[in-house]
């Protein structure tokens, strides 16, 4: 790519099968020279345990590999509240965001040169 882009990829859906597409997307953006960042939103916020799990199995590789690269940026603390999974996203060292009543705004990012996909 000529010129370097902002994406921020919010996650909110809690389906495994569509968050490693979307660390896939974020993967290749990143190794396409992009700056890249994951928000965790919603139901995908519960995923973060199963994630953390040492295994073999191609969505803990990914989230490995997506952790490794700095990735994996923020997450959406009213939603990791409310799926019981605040512990794990604080233990995982994700940044939580709660500008917007609890959650993270779209509006920010977008004021900050980001381009905003959601999953």
């Amino acid at each position: 790519m000529k010129n370097k882009r902002k994406f921020a990829l919010y996650a909110f859906n809690g389906d495994p099968m569509c968050f490693v597409h979307m660390l896939l997307n974020g993967i290749d953006l990143a190794e396409k020279g992009n700056e890249v960042k994951i928000v965790m939103e919603g139901n995908s916020t519960a995923l973060v345990p199963e994630l953390m799990k040492d295994g073999d199995t191609p969505s803990h590789a990914l989230y490995k590999k997506a952790k490794q690269q700095g990735l994996i940026a923020e997450a959406c603390r009213a939603c990791s509240h409310k799926m019981g999974v605040l512990q794990e996203v604080e233990k995982q060292q994700i940044a939580l965001r709660s500008e917007m009543s609890g959650h993270p705004s779209f509006s920010l990012d977008l004021e900050d040169g980001w381009e905003v996909l959601t999953f």
